[in-house]
């Protein structure tokens, strides 16, 4: 039996609420259910996708600065079963139809 560990919804909240406008990407278009800042594990998905497993993460300048941290996160969330797609801030605010499309696509091809 997996070991359990209770969620820090409170934590989870005060993400959703201080979400930055990159954040806020319609999140049933895509044809899939997401939740935003979500926990996942001991990490915190900014989309999740639980019927796919699919995590989509949207980076700032934050993660500019640690990018050895994103990859061992996306390492242990591969390793649980998870896909991970990761786009800047500046993709989503200068490309908005091109993330969008590029996760339909995912999507798609995770369902066939």
């Amino acid at each position: 039996m997996p070991n359990w560990h209770p969620r820090n919804t409170r934590r989870a909240r005060t993400l959703r609420r201080e979400a930055t406008p990159a954040e806020h990407l319609a999140r049933r278009q895509q044809g899939a259910k997401f939740s935003r800042q979500m926990p996942v594990g001991p990490y915190y998905a900014d989309f999740l996708c639980r019927e796919l497993n699919l995590v989509i993460e949207l980076d700032g300048h934050s993660h500019d600065v640690a990018p050895e941290r994103d990859a061992a996160r996306d390492q242990w969330m591969k390793a649980k079963g998870y896909t991970v797609l990761r786009f800047t801030n500046a993709e989503v605010h200068e490309n908005t139809d091109g993330v969008v499309q590029a996760i339909s696509a995912k999507i798609r091809e995770m369902r066939k």
